[in-house]
């Protein structure tokens, strides 16, 4: 199955999974999102990923996370650029999610990374996703 827009979908499967109170989602591999799911076990959204290897195609088995078992860690999650309209941050304008208890995804020249990381490094580029 073919997706427009693949970062979307990633999110989309993390928020309905986590909604419904699923353990696990499985979401089809590439390089961008494991990187960004490897921020959201940093930053401490989920609890673990790990790359399940198949014939047909790759996945990336995300563990969700939950506070006393019943309420989801990851409260929302939401696409800002999308391929029909780009949003960049240049290095002095990164934006806070929720005053600072949300996480904002960039992309950069030098990689993936949140929006702290990017203004400690004095980089910007294009905002992926907020986090909160």
């Amino acid at each position: 199955m073919h997706v427009t827009d693949p970062i979307a979908d990633m999110l989309t499967r993390i928020r309905n999974a986590s909604r419904a109170r699923h353990a696990e989602v499985l979401v089809p591999a590439s390089k961008l999102k494991a990187e960004m799911a490897q921020i959201l076990v940093r930053e401490g959204f989920v609890a673990s990923v790990e790359e399940t290897r198949s014939v047909p195609e790759n996945f990336l088995k995300i563990t969700l996370k939950y506070v006393d078992g019943k309420v989801p860690v990851v409260s929302g999650l939401k696409r800002i650029s999308k391929p029909g309209l780009r949003v960049y941050a240049g290095k002095t304008e990164s934006p806070r999610v929720l005053g600072g208890l949300g996480i904002v995804i960039l992309s950069t020249s030098t990689g993936i990374m949140t929006g702290a990381q990017a203004h400690k490094a004095e980089l910007g580029g294009e905002i992926l996703a907020y986090v909160w």
